[in-house]
């Protein structure tokens, strides 16, 4: 089965310090990513309804960009990405995923994500 990359662009209100919060400590991801996680070092171990996925955090640039690379990630191109940025016209953040699946659950993909940011931009106030 082909793998597709996907690049999703979200606009929030809240600030690249804040979603960065988000992405990148315990308390924050469990409001709106995993049910559970654990960090030792730049290793994350995310946990969603009892299955386990391991994922290691290959860039880190704060208020920007951090990337994971998934444990058994088929590809070793493969990776998650979430990139914050302000718009320099409206003064809003531009908030970017780029994640990878399976050609025939693209949709899927798509929606969960609308559904996660969804539940992020309430967390987040915007």
């Amino acid at each position: 089965m082909k793998r597709i990359k996907i690049d999703l662009e979200f606009i929030f209100r809240a600030s690249p310090t804040i979603l960065y919060k988000f992405l990148t400590t315990p308390s924050c991801l469990i409001r709106w990513f995993c049910d559970e996680v654990d960090i030792t070092g730049e290793v994350y171990t995310f946990v969603w309804e009892g299955s386990e996925e391991i994922a290691e955090m290959i860039d880190d640039i704060e208020d920007e960009r951090v990337r994971f690379k998934w444990e058994d990630a088929d590809d070793e191109e493969e990776y998650l990405e979430f990139k914050m940025s302000r718009s320099p016209v409206t003064g809003e953040t531009i908030f970017e995923i780029t994640d990878y699946c399976d050609e025939d659950e693209v949709d899927d993909t798509k929606q969960l994500w609308e559904s996660q940011v969804k539940v992020l931009r309430q967390e987040t106030g915007g």
